[in-house]
C-alpha cells in the first residue's frame, strides 16, 4: 500500500509540473490548448438523492478516523485549542484536482485527482479543525480547462460539478444543529461554486443567521455583481461575523492579466458582465474584494511581523511545519493581495507564472486564517448568546 501511495504521489507532481512548465513557457493561446478538453461534453445523470449520506463520497467529514480524514492534520508546531473542539460545522470545497483534456468533468473513481484533492484539503481546510465538524465533499470537478475557455461545454461542465457540491451542501446541513454557526470556506474552483451556492441556498433565509463566516478563497469577488447576491458583507473588521474574506496572492514583480482574464471571462452572480468597452478597449467594470488574512480587515496592510505562521511543506514526509514572521501582505490598487518579493521559504515548485502564488493562498496564512477563524466563531457566539 506505501508503494501504491508513493506511486500516486509521483504522478500528481508530475502533473502539476508539467501544467507548470506549460504556463510558464506556453503563449495564452498554446496554454489553452495544452489544458481545454478536446471532447465532446458528455451529460451525466444527477446522483442519488441519498449520495452524500455515504461516507465514501467525503474526503473529511465526523466520524473518519483520524488517519483517513486529511482534514485532521496539524503541522509542527500547531495545536487545538485547549478544552472541547469549538462548536462549529465546516463546509469545505477543494479546488481544482482534476488537469486532464480528456473529459469536462472528473470522474469520482479518477485516483490521481482524488489524491491530490486529499493534499488539497490536508493543506487548505485544516486552519479549521479546531470545528468539531468539518466536512468536505468529493464531486465531479470539472477540468482545469473549462475555466480557460469561452466554449459553452465548460459552462456545462461546472453546472455539474455545482449540482454535486449543491447536493454534498444539502445533505450537510441536515447534519448541523440549529443552534450551531456554519463557515463555508474553499478554494479556486471551490470558491467559484461556493458564490453561487450563498446565493442560491444562504441569501435572503433563515440559513444567513447562521453563517459566521466565508472564506471565497482563490477566485475574485465582485463588490457590485456578485456580494449583493450572497446576502453577506465583507469583513471589514477581524471580529465581525457573518461576512466574507476573499483574496488572490501574488509576489512582486506580478503579473496578473491572465487572472483577470479568467475572472472577466464569467459574469456575475447577478448575470451582468464584469467589463465595459472602453475607447482603450475592455475594462473591468467592478472591482473585486481584497480582504489580508493577517489583518481579518478589508484592503488591509501588515508586515510580517504580524503572520503568526506560513505552512511550510516537507515534501520528502508530506508532512510541514509552521515558520513565523516571514510573509508580509498588502491589498493594493490592482485587488491583489500582495506578499512583497518571493519569500525565502522551500515552498516547492508550485508557484505559477507571474509570481502567482495561488496554490499557497491559504497555507501562507495558514495560523492567521485558524485565528481569524476562531475570532469569528467567538463573535458568532456573542450576537446569538
Amino acid at each position: 500500500m506505501v508503494r501504491k501511495f508513493l506511486y500516486a504521489v509521483a504522478a500528481i507532481i508530475v502533473l502539476i509540473t508539467v501544467g507548470r512548465i506549460a504556463l510558464l513557457f506556453w503563449a495564452e493561446d498554446l496554454t489553452e490548448m495544452a489544458f481545454v478538453p478536446d471532447v465532446t461534453f458528455q451529460p451525466q445523470p444527477a446522483m442519488a438523492m441519498n449520495a452524500w449520506d455515504k461516507s465514501d463520497m467525503w474526503i473529511a467529514r465526523p466520524g473518519m478516523l483520524p488517519k483517513a480524514d486529511p482534514s485532521r492534520y496539524l503541522p509542527q508546531g500547531a495545536s487545538l485549542p485547549a478544552g472541547k473542539p469549538l462548536s462549529a460545522a465546516v463546509f469545505f470545497v477543494h479546488p481544482t484536482s482534476y488537469v486532464e483534456k480528456n473529459a469536462w468533468n472528473a470522474s469520482l473513481n479518477d485516483q490521481a485527482s482524488r489524491d491530490l484533492a486529499g493534499l488539497y484539503v490536508k493543506g487548505m481546510a485544516t486552519p479549521f479543525n479546531a470545528a468539531d465538524q468539518l466536512w468536505a465533499p468529493r464531486y465531479r470537478q470539472a477540468a482545469i480547462g473549462a475555466f480557460l475557455t469561452d466554449d459553452p461545454q465548460a459552462d456545462k461542465a461546472i453546472d455539474l460539478a455545482y449540482g454535486d457540491v449543491l447536493a454534498a451542501f444539502d445533505a450537510f446541513i441536515k447534519t448541523v444543529p440549529q443552534d450551531q454557526p456554519i463557515v463555508l470556506a474553499g478554494h479556486s474552483q471551490g470558491s467559484f461554486l461556493l458564490r453561487r451556492l450563498l446565493r442560491d441556498r444562504v441569501a435572503g433565509t433563515p440559513l444567513a443567521e447562521r453563517i459566521a463566516a466565508a472564506y471565497i478563497v482563490g477566485w475574485p469577488v465582485s463588490i457590485d455583481h456578485d456580494l449583493p447576491e450572497m446576502g453577506l458583507k465583507p469583513c471589514d473588521r477581524p471580529e465581525q461575523a457573518g461576512c466574507v474574506m476573499s483574496w488572490l496572492t501574488v509576489a512582486d514583480p506580478a503579473e496578473t492579466a491572465q487572472l483577470v482574464k479568467a475572472y472577466v471571462r464569467r459574469h456575475g452572480l447577478d448575470g451582468q458582465p464584469l467589463t465595459q468597452k472602453t475607447a482603450q478597449g475592455v475594462a473591468i467594470d467592478s472591482p473585486f474584494l481584497c480582504s489580508n488574512p493577517l489583518t481579518g480587515t478589508r484592503n488591509g496592510v501588515a508586515d510580517a511581523q504580524a503572520n503568526l505562521g506560513t505552512l511550510v511543506p516537507d515534501p520528502a514526509s508530506w508532512n510541514g511545519e509552521l515558520v513565523r514572521q516571514i510573509v508580509p501582505a498588502a491589498c493594493e490598487s490592482d485587488m491583489f493581495l500582495h506578499i512583497g518579493p518571493p519569500p525565502k521559504l522551500d515552498l516547492g515548485p508550485y508557484v505559477l507564472p507571474g509570481n502567482n502564488y495561488h496554490v499557497y493562498d491559504y497555507t501562507l496564512f495558514w495560523a492567521n486564517i485558524r485565528a481569524d477563524f476562531e475570532r469569528r466563531i467567538a463573535a458568532w457566539q456573542k450576537q446569538h448568546s
